[in-house]
Order: C-alpha cells, then sequence, then structure tokens
C-alpha cells in the first residue's frame, strides 16, 4: 500500500511557507522538502528487514539555510563548477556569481537549492515539484521551467528532471543526496565498497575546473571499476586526490549518454544494504564528503564529519559550457531538457 502526507516544515527567512512531504510504498519511504526539493530522508530496509536512513539531513528548515553543503538538494541552474564565473553563448559573455573560489558553484548565491518549490502533485509513490527561474536569474539568460519528479517504485527511488527554457541557457541538474549505507550519523564511509561504471574521467585542476582532457582511470586510485573499499586508496600519493582532499571527480559513465545504464554500484557489508545508480546522463561526481566539516549537526542528534557519506552526483562534465570538447549542457530554446537518474537498493549477505 501507498501513501502521502504533507506537512508545514518552517518558514524561510523571508516568509515563504515550506512543506515536508512524505511518500511510503510499503518498501521504502522519504521525506522531501519544498526548499531545494531536497531529499530530506531516505528509509530502505537492511539484511534484516529494519529500516535505515541512509541520507544525511537537518533537523529544521534554519539549518538549510543557514549550512553550506546542499544536503539532499536539487542544484542548478548548473550543477557542479563554471571556471571563473563566466562563459560565452552565441557571442555574448554571462557573468555569474563566484561563490567557490575564484568559480561559479551549483547555480550560484541562490540558486535552485535555496528556492521555494511548488508541489504539482502528490501521491503514494510520487511527487512532482516545480520551479520557474527568470530571465537574468544568477547571471543566467532565458526564463528556464523546471520540473522534478520523485518516484517509488517498489526499492527503487527515481528522479526525473525536465526542464525547458524560452532562449539558449546551460541547464545541468542533480541531485546532492549524501549517502552512508550503515544509516546516517553512522560515521565514516570509508568501508563501504563503490563501483563506478566509468573507464575515464575528467581531471582538474586545485580549484576543481577540469583542463579538458579526458583520461583513462587504469593505473591510477582513481580506478574504480572494481568494487574497492572507498578508503583503500584515498590518501594515495596521487595529485587529483590531494587536490581533492579525496575523491571529488567527474566520471565519464560508460556508455552512450540519453541511455539509462549504471553509473555506480555502492555496499556495506555492515548493513548489507546495496546500491545502484542508472542514469541518462554523461557523468557523475563521486565526491567523499571531504569538506563536511567536523562536529556539523544533523537529524535526530546525528554529528557528521569529513568522510561520513557519499555522494554520487549525476551530472554533465562540470565547466561544460566552456569545454567544447565535452558533451554539451545548452539547453536549447523550445527544446526538452529530460534526464533520469534511478537508484536501485536491493540487500546482500
Amino acid at each position: 500500500m501507498t501513501t502521502a502526507s504533507r506537512q508545514p516544515f518552517g518558514t524561510t527567512h523571508h516568509g515563504q511557507p515550506v512543506e515536508l512531504l512524505t511518500l511510503d510504498n510499503g518498501t521504502l519511504s522519504c521525506q522531501i522538502i519544498t526548499f531545494g526539493a531536497a531529499l530530506r530522508a531516505l528509509w530502505v530496509p537492511d539484511r534484516t528487514g529494519r529500516p535505515v536512513d541512509v541520507v544525511l539531513g537537518y533537523e529544521t528548515l534554519k539549518e538549510y539555510q543557514d549550512q553550506d553543503g546542499y544536503l539532499g538538494a536539487v542544484v542548478g541552474r548548473f550543477a557542479n563548477r563554471i571556471a571563473g564565473g563566466r562563459f560565452s553563448l552565441n557571442g555574448r559573455e554571462y557573468t555569474l556569481a563566484v561563490n567557490n573560489g575564484p568559480n561559479h558553484l551549483h547555480g550560484g548565491i541562490r540558486g535552485f537549492s535555496y528556492k521555494v518549490w511548488t508541489v504539482e502533485e502528490l501521491t503514494g509513490s510520487r511527487a512532482v515539484l516545480s520551479l520557474s527561474s527568470p530571465d537574468g536569474e544568477e547571471g543566467y539568460p532565458g526564463s528556464l521551467e523546471v520540473r522534478v519528479t520523485y518516484q517509488l517504485d517498489r526499492s527503487t527511488l527515481s528522479i526525473h528532471y525536465q526542464a525547458c527554457s524560452d532562449q539558449d541557457t546551460p541547464c545541468n541538474l542533480t541531485n546532492h543526496s549524501y549517502f552512508n549505507l550503515d544509516g546516517q550519523g553512522s560515521g565514516p564511509v570509508l568501508n563501504q565498497e563503490i563501483r563506478l561504471y566509468a573507464g575515464s574521467y575528467t581531471p582538474a585542476d586545485q580549484t576543481s575546473i577540469p583542463f579538458g582532457s579526458i583520461q583513462p582511470v587504469e593505473g591510477t586510485p582513481m580506478d574504480l571499476r572494481s568494487p574497492t573499499p572507498i578508503g583503500a586508496h584515498i590518501e594515495d600519493p596521487f595529485q587529483q586526490l590531494e587536490w581533492g582532499s579525496g575523491y571529488d571527480h567527474n566520471y565519464v559513465v560508460d556508455g552512450p549518454f540519453g541511455l539509462l545504464r549504471p553509473a555506480a554500484w555502492a555496499r556495506s557489508a555492515a548493513s548489507g544494504i546495496a546500491l545502484q545508480v542508472d542514469t541518462t546522463l554523461p557523468g557523475l561526481q563521486f565526491y567523499t564528503a571531504n569538506f563536511l566539516e567536523a562536529g556539523r549537526r544533523g537529524k535526530e542528534g546525528a554529528v557528521y564529519a569529513p568522510r561520513h557519506a557519499f555522494c554520487l552526483e549525476t551530472q554533465f562534465f562540470p565547466d561544460s559550457p566552456n569545454q567544447p570538447a565535452f558533451p554539451s549542457a545548452i539547453l536549447r530554446a523550445g527544446e526538452h531538457y529530460d534526464h533520469i537518474t534511478r537508484f536501485c537498493f536491493s540487500t546482500e549477505d
């Protein structure tokens, strides 16, 4: 039996009411808040059948507004970084906010993760949220209409991203959930295993801007094509890991983008929970929460710290508006942005 509910989750600093949406299909259940369309909680059965909340989140709306980290949020208009906060499109240069060192990150000062989304539909297994981003917001061209659908289907949570614009514009949407398959608040994830379906990645500079090349992972600590404990090579003396303080890199997902295909797999031997991520998008940012500072307070009294979670952000490549060799993240006027990412859970002995 599927059920859905909604309840107040506070009021923003600007006086906008925020709601907490709950979906439950009898196998999985999740909470989504309309602030940032953020996935606040996701309960998955472990090998004993006990529900485990596998995503990090905050107890109050104030924390979502005041803390960085984008916990569970839908980020845009452009997820990840744009070098120098600048790009050229159709012969015109656009200037964006610089909010991550010298670069633009996750849509700017008040990107989609800081907006209150509208609930368009809520059923037992499905929540549809929408957002209108006006022309010029955060420096981006065009009025962009966005819809994000969260849907539970047996042991899978799918996220369907849709958008259209009246002008050509960069568009790159992702979900920034932090996963811990032993349960949020359970400590480091270094013993949990990861596998990435990616034979190459995009090396980046010290500010996480790709150099523009696509390099094979073979023979490096970036090679996660076989199940590997997250902590196995994270401290290796390898420049990319040193610059990122761990894994914080865009991987090129194997296979043609636009088709739904495997991107990542993860497993906890302790809980028995396994996660497979499928996507239609070309890239995946594997991030080991390196900059989640020690002592950060989370839900239910949890205390978070670096490497207490990992992110699997499906995406177009970072800085792709400035990198002509990368898949284009330009949404042309009148065309439709339409991508799906699925988080498929199972248990293993």
